[in-house]
């Protein structure tokens, strides 16, 4: 046996330096090193759709995490603030393993979800929030399909046909929402939807 097979092999690095200088293990997250400076940061940048999507500008993860927001408050107004930013925050982990569209993922199985899971979970408890109630997350869910539906054929080329057969015929939402989806839809300067998402958490986390 040679001498090089008796060096103990380095482990994988699995952590990722965050702009804020934080060191945050992507399979062993600590809420210690979480930041929404740095969540804000990567969402901005992380576009939706793979890109593919019509504009000036990316349509970003921050922007569909404020439309989520918007239309699950829309769907269930009595929500207060914790529960709409879990809606904010849904999202969350992608400002570090980016944002794989659904036939990627269900391709690459629990891998991927896993890690998910485990960021989602250690960004909940950096900023104080329990995990969803079953209500709470079916309406989560039910708001990004939705906001999913608009964004797949203002922004991403479907078929209403198509979209309505993947994610579902979006309901009739309230006149007094359309006007804020209007403002989300189209994509945005980097630097507008970082501060946007910045200032959405902020007024949420005043309230809480």
């Amino acid at each position: 046996m040679s001498a090089a097979a008796d060096i103990p092999k380095k482990p994988a690095r699995a952590w990722q330096r965050m702009l804020s200088g934080r060191r945050l293990d992507l399979l062993d997250p600590s809420p210690l090193d979480v930041e929404i400076g740095d969540i804000a940061h990567g969402l901005a940048r992380v576009a939706r759709w793979n890109g593919q999507t019509a504009g000036p500008h990316v349509f970003s993860v921050a922007q569909h995490s404020l439309l989520v927001e918007a239309i699950g408050g829309a769907l269930d107004p009595r929500l207060g603030a914790r529960e709409r930013l879990e809606l904010l925050l849904h999202d969350a982990p992608e400002y570090v393993i980016g944002d794989i569209i659904s036939p990627l993922k269900n391709a690459i199985g629990d891998a991927y979800r896993s890690v998910e899971r485990r960021l989602l979970a250690a960004i909940r408890q950096r900023f104080g929030l329990e995990a969803p109630s079953p209500a709470l997350a079916r309406l989560v869910k039910r708001a990004d399909r939705i906001a999913a539906a608009i964004e797949a054929t203002r922004l991403a080329g479907f078929s209403s046909a198509e979209a309505d057969g993947i994610f579902g015929r979006p309901p009739a939402l309230p006149p007094e929402i359309q006007a804020e989806i209007e403002r989300l839809i189209a994509g945005w300067p980097t630097a507008d939807a970082q501060s946007c998402y910045l200032a959405r958490f902020a007024t949420l986390q005043r309230e809480v």
